[in-house]
């Protein structure tokens, strides 16, 4: 059986978009038919099960129950399992997985582990990457700016940047450009993924009427992130090729 892959995304600071990064890696695993599985951490309410409630399930990771049913089950899943961590909880929750022998399994090569760090604007950012690097033994580690909200990065030197971003051997920059906010909004109101939106289609793959206009940007826009997934070999990661996909006509 292949090797299970599990992928964090998180941050220490609300507001800087990883639902939104979470829902295109869902996406992006979809349209290269690798089978995947998600588990939002927002309990109770969940945002990524919103738009991806096939295979989302919604879970509190501080309890020894929930966190059973997320890596209890892990050979028996799809290959690929996204955990979108609620805001303030990655440090939490990266210590929890050193605690359960987690991060030791991964170190051991037992379990492919990818951790997406969703950065902000501001200096806390950087103290972020150095509370994370602390975890990051065994873990492929992602550093995402992500401009989904026209965020405005590093407006300090770049050594100081630096200076974070090496304290963690092998980290990988990784951008998300920034969406149309008309076209945002409007998958927001859909309230589906954005592989859907780009097709027309529905909750239930029903024909649906969105802009045309605000599908091209939507789609214009997820082809440059799927092409950040490629540069880093995101399918390599899962062990998987990619293929012809969805969304990319």
């Amino acid at each position: 059986m292949a090797k299970p892959v599990v992928i964090v995304v998180g941050a220490d600071k609300g507001g800087v978009g990883k639902t939104t990064v979470s829902r295109t890696l869902l996406d992006y695993f979809s349209a290269n038919n690798v089978p995947t599985r998600a588990f939002d951490t927002e309990s109770p309410r969940g945002t990524l099960k919103r738009f991806h409630p096939d295979i989302t399930e919604i879970v509190d990771m501080t309890t020894t129950s929930d966190q059973m049913k997320i890596f209890d089950t892990l050979s028996a899943g799809p290959s690929v399992t996204v955990i979108d961590v609620r805001a303030g909880l990655l440090s939490p929750a990266l210590a929890s997985l050193r605690d359960i022998g987690f991060l030791d399994a991964a170190k051991a090569g037992q379990i492919t582990f990818a951790v997406f760090h969703i950065l902000g604007p501001s200096i806390a950012s950087l103290d972020e990457i150095a509370e994370t690097a602390n975890f990051m033994q065994g873990a492929k580690y992602f550093l995402v700016k992500n401009f989904i909200n026209d965020t405005q990065f590093f407006q300090w030197d770049q050594s100081t940047y630096n200076s974070y971003f090496h304290r963690i051997k092998d980290a990988t920059d990784l951008t998300i450009p920034k969406l149309n906010e008309m076209a945002y909004e409007q998958v927001e109101v859909s309230s589906v993924p954005f592989l859907k939106f780009v097709a027309n289609k529905g909750k239930d793959d029903e024909a649906a009427n969105y802009s045309f206009v605000l599908r091209g940007y939507v789609r214009h826009w997820l082809a440059n992130v799927w092409s950040e997934f490629d540069r880093i070999k995101l399918t390599d990661l899962v062990g998987a090729k990619p293929g012809v996909r969805g969304g990319e006509k």
